[in-house]
């Protein structure tokens, strides 16, 4: 699968290493999780996924929104409205719930080489490449959204 590209972790060392200890803290059963995560992923949408790029010239645009109504753009086209498979939005939503969006940054991803495709996702202000680490659990529910969310036939028009 093409989400399956090797990962950059450049990112200063230290930084990395101190979210870790962070996130079992804020894992800890309990009130308080329950409370940032709801709140993040409210604070989160909508959630943009871009894929760029590649040897095939790929420009499409997928913005869900918290309602579960995704604005689809193919190839720099116009703009589709449809309602994305109820599974699958609540599938995003969880994985957006355990993204901590304020430690992601915003800078914008960069091509690394010739025919680089890149696929990104932006919520609550950051933006980040899909392979970034602090970003995984959005793997999976990315790619079904590119996929899903692209074919007109998995995404009910509205």
């Amino acid at each position: 699968m093409v989400l399956a590209g090797c990962g950059d972790e450049t990112n200063s060392g230290s930084a990395p290493t101190t979210p870790p200890p962070s996130t079992p803290s804020t894992s800890t059963p309990g009130t308080p999780t329950s409370g940032p995560s709801s709140t993040r992923t409210s604070d989160a949408m909508p959630l943009t996924v871009t894929r760029s790029g590649g040897f095939a010239g790929f420009d499409d645009r997928v913005v869900l929104g918290a309602d579960g109504i995704a604005s689809v753009s193919s190839r720099g086209g116009n703009p589709v409205h449809c309602k994305v498979e109820t599974g699958l939005f609540n599938t995003v939503i969880v994985a957006v719930g355990q993204v901590d969006w304020a430690s992601v940054g915003t800078t914008k991803p960069t091509i690394k080489h010739p025919d680089d495709m890149i696929i990104a996702v932006s919520a609550g202000g950051a933006l980040a490449r899909l392979e970034d680490p602090k970003v995984k659990p959005m793997v999976t529910p990315v790619g079904r959204l590119l996929t899903e969310a692209t074919s007109p036939k998995l995404c009910k028009p509205v």
